[in-house]
């Protein structure tokens, strides 16, 4: 898959996140913890814009991010959506191990140990994906874009 094809879909996961974030702030009053739902609603649409700005700077700018660095900022997506989406369970379950501050706000104690380890490995990964993932995109654009003849940048494959 080409570094173009990559970059439209991690676009596209962020206009997703972005979308159903929106759809989730209305239901963030009728859960058993809205502090946690809420923090779920900032997470999805945070997380989308972020998404939506790594794809614009890929598919607009001249770069040296290869394949395989973009496979990896396509995975940090993938891992992001686990993340939200234990958020989203968390607004019922009320773990508060990985999120305390917001755990407190909301009054919540903590969740089965079951529950605490899916909002806590979710969050460990979708945060060491998006580490990695930014780090090679600021590699890829503090390296220099191969030049074509015509004097142009080159996207690569």
């Amino acid at each position: 898959m080409s570094v173009q094809n990559s970059s439209r879909q991690i676009l596209i996961h962020g206009l997703m996140l972005v979308l159903i974030g929106l759809v989730w702030g209305l239901v963030v009053p009728n859960t058993p913890y809205p502090r946690l739902a809420l923090a779920a609603h900032i997470q999805f649409e945070t997380n989308g814009m972020l998404f939506i700005v790594l794809a614009t700077l890929l598919l607009a700018l001249p770069h040296s991010v290869g394949r395989k660095s973009v496979w990896v900022m396509l995975l940090s997506a993938w891992l992001t959506w686990a993340m939200v989406l234990s958020e989203v369970a968390n607004a019922w379950w009320g773990t508060a191990q990985m999120l305390p501050i917001a755990a407190a706000q909301a009054g919540a104690t903590s969740g089965a140990p079951w529950q605490e380890l899916v909002v806590k490995l979710t969050h460990i990964g979708a945060a060491l994906g998006l580490i990695a993932g930014w780090s090679l995109l600021v590699v890829g654009f503090v390296k220099r874009a191969p030049v074509n003849g015509a004097g142009r940048r080159n996207d690569p494959a």
